[in-house]
């Protein structure tokens, strides 16, 4: 062991374990054209101005499966919602609709993730890739 090693543990622990972000942004490179495709069909069938994609590493009661990743050999399984069901399962206050939508973007351009991670969740907004 280098003496670098022995005064930099944190360091080497940090290196091998990435940001699950990461692996999120390779799986959405694959993702992006089927995720748009149903962005899309939810839009056309009247179901939601505002699709939201739940990406998710471990069970997630919210949405429905369209991106398994076992069955995918990915790192993220990703669910589709709308902006409906996360009010009426209150995990969007409804009194916070509103601003929600006021800051939703373009969603011909971006994807729309609540991504959850064991330490909690976020909206996340991710551009389509283009081509």
């Amino acid at each position: 062991m280098d003496p670098e090693e022995l005064l930099n543990e944190n360091s080497n622990e940090e290196k091998k374990k990435e940001s699950p972000l990461l692996s999120l942004e390779r799986d959405l490179k694959v993702y992006s054209e089927s995720i748009h495709e149903v962005a899309i069909e939810i839009m056309v069938e009247g179901l939601s101005s505002y699709p939201i994609f739940i990406a998710y590493q471990h069970l997630v009661k919210l949405g429905e499966l369209i991106l398994d990743r076992d069955d995918l050999n990915m790192d993220w399984s990703i669910n589709a919602s709308t902006l409906e069901e996360f009010v009426e399962k209150r995990v969007i206050k409804k009194e916070l609709q509103e601003r929600f939508t006021k800051s939703y973007k373009n969603p011909h351009d971006f994807m729309c993730l609540f991504v959850v991670v064991p330490e909690g969740a976020n909206f996340v907004y991710y551009p389509y890739k283009k081509g």
